[in-house]
């Protein structure tokens, strides 16, 4: 992530360009890491708390370091090296048996190209009237560990799917070329099973067209709906946040704004400044897992379930914000500093959009002595955008002038679709969305990793329901609701799900600390956008991410910790991250805990998602809960009347 010119860099500022170069020389230097290797992932290791409260306090540098996983693929062996960049040294470099490292996206560009000229994957197209090989385009997929062929065992593996373009620049999701799929060895590059069920049917007459240009002219005629009028939003004396460097404060509000391969944007060091103290809301939050299972038996789609952090990278996924137009108004971008698969540096600009947003109301009352007082709602917006193949996500972490925090997920793009034999009308997995073609039902479980520092490390996770008294003669009328908040002491207690009937939430306080109003302070997680698994605890599937089987998991902080499903999910047989983690039940009342919030979406496939998908909008909140005294929100200005524009009611 670039950093404006002169500023001072700071312990949690991402790598340079320069240190991705140091990274590889040192590495080429003193192991041997060079051709016949990949650089799957390199990234700062991050600085402890201590060591950033000992920069804060008295300017101690704490060293500068990188972690390293890089592949030899001639021996398929996978290394964990951390280098010192301030020493110019490698610490340790070790091989990590049994696990295979996160695909690159050079290696999902190489296994297209690679299977597109092989002779046997051109004669299976030619089969198919298929001959145009600059249309056709070959998906990789990644393996569960349980699904790979027995006589392909011990090697890094990818399977694709098969899909053709209607024309140059048209969408390359729209025609799959079922029942085509090839099994290849990733470090070699060797096609090792081309899995071919024949031609079958004639191909379905499907429109999955997006691009103006190539929607058939029959369907624009149909188009009824009037252009908009313009919708400026300008701010004449800039935006109301500052950007120094990577630090951003807005509206009592500071934080940090990181970026790696794996988890894409992170956040660090969110504060809130009341009165004249600099409050710590939490230490670090990000993404720290997604799991894309398709829940569709067949042979075109048992293999699908996609680990799009672990496998991928959402940092690696990003796309620049200045290929469309994708924030408004007044915006400052963040560039993203990553590296190929080589070592080699490249620049994501307006990797990361900044700006304000008016959201209605904040508060409002009128009274008739008084009139009425109103205050718009204003909101800072952090956001970034991933590409993962045929879907879009697209995220905002939002900031609230009442101290809210929100987490919003859309997803859009393009669905994964099949067709049907001739004759078949509906599917019992997916919902049929054009001529002769479904989209299987599939979900999305994000994992958010929120590191919450409540005015300090040591807080403690409460359960907060609420129940109904009984009627009797204290409440004859049946009015009477409590709240019951029970103490999360160990992990198991820290396996927690929703529940309707309580309208269960969770607070994560500050036992150690009390308020003006004797209260101890607090944040409230809501349980928005929770999902079920719906899966049998023996699939295969499952024990791969155990941590979808419940919406809120609560750990001990450690630094180790990162992942939720394993570090290494590619290939994996079973889970080797919170499933493993939690087996001793450690305490986590009153200690430094880190959340593991399970949201995301239960696609069950709509026409009207087909051939681009509507953004799907879930999301999550962060609400002060006795963190402050009153409405934090009492000093917001109100807006000038020349801000409020009024305009006759009258039709025009």
């Amino acid at each position: 992530m670039t950093a404006r010119q002169g500023h001072r860099m700071h312990p949690l500022d991402p790598l340079s360009a320069n240190e991705f170069r140091t990274v590889t020389t040192v590495l080429a230097r003193e192991q041997g890491v060079g051709d016949g290797w990949r650089y799957t992932s390199i990234e700062l290791a991050e600085p402890s708390k201590s060591e950033l409260a000992a920069y804060e306090s008295d300017g101690t540098v704490p060293p500068r370091r990188a972690e390293v996983t890089c592949l030899d693929t001639g021996q398929n062996l996978t290394y964990k090296s951390f280098v010192s960049l301030t020493g110019d040294t490698v610490e340790s470099f070790e091989n990590v048996p049994g696990v295979q490292a996160n695909f690159t996206v050079d290696e999902y560009e190489e296994c297209d190209r690679v299977l597109r000229a092989h002779p046997d994957v051109q004669a299976a197209l030619a089969r198919r009237g298929i001959t145009d090989l600059d249309l056709v385009f070959m998906d990789t997929w990644t393996y569960g560990g349980a699904l790979i062929p027995e006589e392909f065992s011990g090697r890094r593996l990818g399977w694709s799917d098969t899909w053709i373009r209607n024309a140059e620049g048209s969408n390359p999701y729209a025609n799959p070329v079922a029942g085509l799929h090839c099994v290849i060895d990733v470090n070699t590059m060797e096609l090792l099973r081309i899995e071919d069920a024949g031609a079958g049917a004639e191909k379905p007459q499907v429109m999955g067209e997006y691009v103006p240009r190539h929607i058939p002219q029959r369907i624009r005629d149909a188009f009824t709906r009037l252009p908009l009028e313009p919708l400026e939003i300008t701010q004449p004396n800039g935006p109301s946040f500052t950007l120094d460097g990577n630090l951003l404060t807005w509206q009592n509000w500071s934080l940090r704004v990181g970026f790696n391969h794996r988890e894409g944007m992170t956040l660090h060091s969110v504060r809130y400044r009341d009165g004249g103290r600099q409050r710590s809301v939490a230490h670090r939050m990000s993404f720290a897992e997604m799991v894309v299972p398709y829940r569709d038996h067949s042979e075109d789609h048992y293999r699908r379930t996609a680990f799009d952090i672990g496998e991928w990278g959402l940092g690696f996924m990003t796309t620049s914000l200045e290929l469309g137009c994708d924030c408004l108004g007044e915006i400052r971008y963040l560039d993203a500093v990553l590296h190929n698969s080589a070592g080699e540096p490249h620049t994501i600009t307006n990797a990361i959009c900044i700006h304000e947003e008016d959201n209605g109301v904040l508060w409002k009352h009128v009274d008739a002595d008084a009139g009425a007082e109103v205050r718009r709602m204003r909101r800072l917006t952090v956001s970034f955008h991933v590409t993962v193949a045929n879907y879009e996500y697209l995220v905002y972490w939002r900031f609230y002038q009442d101290g809210n925090i929100e987490c919003e997920v859309r997803a859009t793009g393009i669905m994964v679709t099949t067709p049907l034999p001739p004759g078949m009308s509906s599917y019992p997995n997916g919902t049929v969305v054009d001529d002769r073609t479904y989209a299987p039902f599939h979900q999305h479980f994000l994992v958010a990793r929120l590191d919450i520092d409540i005015d300090g490390a040591d807080n403690t996770v409460f359960a907060s329901e609420t129940v109904p008294e009984p009627m009797g003669p204290g409440n004859p009328l049946g009015l009477s609701l409590t709240q019951r908040n029970t103490a999360l002491r160990t992990e198991n207690d820290g396996m927690q799900d929703p529940d309707f009937a309580t309208q269960k939430s969770w607070k994560i306080v500050n036992t150690n600390v009390t308020t003006g109003l004797g209260a101890h302070p607090a944040y409230k997680l809501t349980p928005t956008g929770a999902i079920p698994s719906m899966f049998d605890p023996a699939s295969p599937v499952f024990q791969r991410a155990t941590v979808i089987g419940h919406t809120l998991w609560v750990t001990p902080n450690s630094p180790q910790e990162r992942w939720p499903a394993g570090e290494f999910v590619n290939q994996s047989v079973r889970d080797t991250g919170i499933a493993e983690w939690t087996k001793n039940n450690r305490p986590i009342e009153n200690t430094d805990v880190v959340l593991w919030y399970v949201f995301g979406i239960h696609h069950i496939t709509r026409p009207e998602d087909w051939p681009v998908m509507p953004s799907d909008v879930v999301s999550f909140w962060l609400k002060p809960f006795g963190f402050f005294d009153r409405n934090p929100s009492l000093d917001v200005e109100g807006s000038p009347a020349t801000h409020c524009h009024h305009h006759d009611s009258g039709n025009h």
